[in-house]
This record gives structure tokens, sequence and C-alpha cells, in this order.
């Protein structure tokens, strides 16, 4: 859904939401209709109603400069804990409109009004992470782990990064052509290629960054995300890969991943176990936490008491960024502080059903975060968020990103 803020000096700000198909059960609620007989239930005229109704109501004469009182009565406004009253949707579209119009009041680019509020003297270019290969459930189970990712770990600009990544994708359609693999394409613009197991995905990956003319590790390293909620069996407690037609311990999961960091140029490996496996997170992180970058993104939700419990047990090192998971912007910001403040690497995020708003892009500048998840190279809703990179690398005060460091040891790079 898309929201309008207006000012009474006639200044517009506009944001929309998106939405995610492979969700975690503790992020934000977004709120759907239901009813079957209009757009197969995914309709949002209830949280419209809402921000036409009682959220205008509500923010109606309050100062569009106070970003997080505008936010905080957004919530006492919902008066849930998920916001599952007016609905996520509902509400972050109003938060992210009124930085947006805040933006144009002041005149400023919006990363810079982003950079104001997250309290960011540096605001930075990311590394962007691009998906090449997709299965789970943003390529109707094809593969069992849902994306496989290139991270550009040589450019030197976000410009280079998105040339040197789409070499990658195009090499891969080729190969995925030569081999006889489908060529379908994911939710999020990868391409989904069916490859029975893992192995077969990161062989496949490896050889497209060959093919492209460059060099596994030293150009283009390997990111991964196993989704493995998605995967886990809760009658049985352990993870079930269909494709392999095998069921996984945690501790088999644990070995499986790790030999995948043994073999193939792995810098980012996001949710390898389930969302609340804390034990098996823990093991993990143990083993793999001084080599590769540990994402949590289900296991989090952008959800700072989330991350505070992982940081206090001393699982994962990276937190996924995903406004629409938080439902505010200021709440989004706080996590990614707190991130920052314990060492955690935030990256910020799309989701598989995003829409063709930029403002993804602003946030992952403004915040300095480092790296940036968009999608492939591919589709108008994923070239928007690039294209904006792109636009505010215009901008010559900005450094770009090199990839983030484990404490003061660089990532693993073969």
């Amino acid at each position: 859904m898309e929201v309008e803020v207006v000012l009474h000096t006639g200044v517009r700000g506009r944001a929309s939401v998106p939405s995610g198909a492979s969700t975690g059960t503790h992020e934000a609620h977004e709120l759907r209709d239901g009813d079957e007989s209009a757009f197969d239930g995914l309709g949002v005229t209830a949280a419209v109603d809402h921000v036409n109704g009682e959220i205008a109501e509500a923010l109606r004469g309050l100062d569009v400069e106070n970003q997080r009182a505008i936010d905080e009565r957004l919530r006492e406004l919902d008066g849930t804990a998920n916001l599952s009253r007016l609905g996520a949707n509902a509400v972050l579209g109003v938060s992210l409109a009124v930085c947006r119009a805040s933006a144009i009041a002041r005149e400023l680019p919006l990363y810079r009004r982003i950079a104001q509020l997250a309290n960011i003297d540096e605001p930075a270019l990311p590394m962007p992470m691009v998906n090449i290969l997709s299965g789970g459930l943003h390529a109707g189970r094809g593969m069992d782990v849902q994306d496989f990712l290139a991270v550009p770990v040589a450019a030197t600009s976000a410009l280079e990064a998105i040339q040197l990544t789409s070499r990658v994708r195009a090499a891969a359609a080729r190969l995925c052509a030569e081999q006889g693999l489908p060529t379908l394409l994911a939710d999020e613009g990868g391409l989904s290629p069916a490859c029975r197991t893992g192995e077969e995905a990161l062989e496949l990956i490896t050889q497209s960054i060959e093919a492209a003319g460059l060099q596994p590790g030293t150009d283009i390293a390997i990111a991964i995300d196993v989704a493995a909620s998605s995967l886990y069996d809760s009658s049985s407690g352990d993870y079930h890969l269909r494709r392999q037609e095998r069921h996984f311990s945690t501790a088999e999961m644990i070995d499986m991943v790790s030999s995948w960091v043994d073999r193939f140029a792995i810098v980012s490996i996001e949710d390898p176990l389930d969302e609340d496996d804390w034990a098996g997170w823990e093991a993990l992180t143990s083993q793999l936490g001084q080599r590769v970058r540990l994402i949590g993104d289900d296991l989090f939700t952008t959800n700072s008491s989330r991350l505070a419990q992982g940081i206090a047990r001393g699982v994962a090192n990276g937190v996924l960024v995903k406004v629409n998971q938080n439902g505010t912007l200021s709440g989004t910001l706080d996590v990614v502080a707190e991130a920052r403040a314990a060492g955690y690497a935030p990256v910020v995020s799309a989701r598989s059903g995003e829409t063709e708003d930029d403002f993804l892009a602003d946030l992952a500048v403004g915040t300095g975060a480092g790296q940036i998840k968009i999608g492939s190279v591919r589709n108008s809703e994923r070239l928007a968020k690039y294209n904006q990179l792109v636009r505010i690398a215009e901008d010559s005060s900005l450094a770009f990103r090199q990839l983030p460091t484990l404490g003061t040891t660089p990532l693993a790079v073969r």
C-alpha cells in the first residue's frame, strides 16, 4: 500500500510498503482483508481506511520534524506489540512518508535526512549483495536453500559493484541455458535452476563467476540465505530438505554449512538455522562466527528485544534490517544503532514482494549500514533501488563501503 503525507505548506511526502513471502513469525503484522472475492484475500482496504481515518485524525497538526514523536504516537494508537490492530503496513507507510515529507521540506536529499535521524555523521554507500540463484519460498521451493548471492568485494564504487554482479548474473543465465537448467525468474529476479543440493548451486554460482571472467573470492564472494525456518519441521524437531529427501538435525545443518564455508568463497550466511533454535545458533556462532558473517533475519526480525537477546547469548554477528518487520522508521533506526553498538553488522534488505519505492537505498546510505540486499539486477522494483544508489553516488563526499570486517580480522575470502 502507498501513503501520502501532506504538510500545511503543500509539501507532499509519499511512501509505499513492501511485503514478504518468507516471513518470520516474530515480525510486525501485515494487515490484509482476507476477502477471497477481492485480490484473492490480499486486499488492504482496512489498512487504507485506518490511514485515512484514525491515523490521519491522530497525526493532524503534529510537527513533521519530530519523527520519533510521530512514530511513538502511531505505536500508542495501535496499542499492540506487533501493530496488528492498525496493521504494520498502514503504520509504516505513514512513518516513511513523514520522513520523506520532512526531507523535502528541509530541501535535503532523503539519505541526509535519515542520517540526521540516525545521528550518523558520515553516511556511506553500501556494498550490494546481489541475488543470482533462488529457491525456497522465493521460487516455489525449486531448491531447498532460498538464495545464493554475489558480493562484489573487488568493487570500489556503487556503479562498479552493479557492473560486476551484472556480469555474474548474465553468465549464470548463459550457463543454465547451456546445461539445460530452468531459467525461470524467482520473486527477487534471481534464476531458479532447480539444483538438487546446495553444493550444486554453489558450484553453479562459482562457475558463473569464473565464466564472467572474474575470480571467486578475489573479485566476487558468495553469500547464502538458507531461510532455515521454512525448512524446520516442528513435529520432528529437524530440518526437512525436500529436494534431497533428507532430514537434518541441527548438528547436521551446522556441519553442512561449515563444509560449504570450507569449500567455497563464502563470506556471509543468513538464517542457517530456525528462528527459535537459540542453542543451535550458539553452537553455530562458536564454530563459524570468526570466519563468516552470520546474519539473523527471521532470528531477529528487526526487533530490538530479539536482537538484545541474541547479543546477550552471543549468537550471530549480523542483523538483516527490514523496515516492514519493525513497523516504524524510528524503531528500525534503533535496531541499526543497537547492532552497531554491539559490533553486529547491519544489512539493509528489501523484501520478496517489493514496490518501486527507492526509500531503501537512501536508508542504507543514511544509516551507513555498509551492506544492502536488494535482489537481482532484474525487475523494475529492484532496479529502482540500484538506480537510486547510482544517483546518490554522484555526491562525491560519500565513501563506498568495502566489505566489513569481523572485529579486527577481515572476513575470510578464499
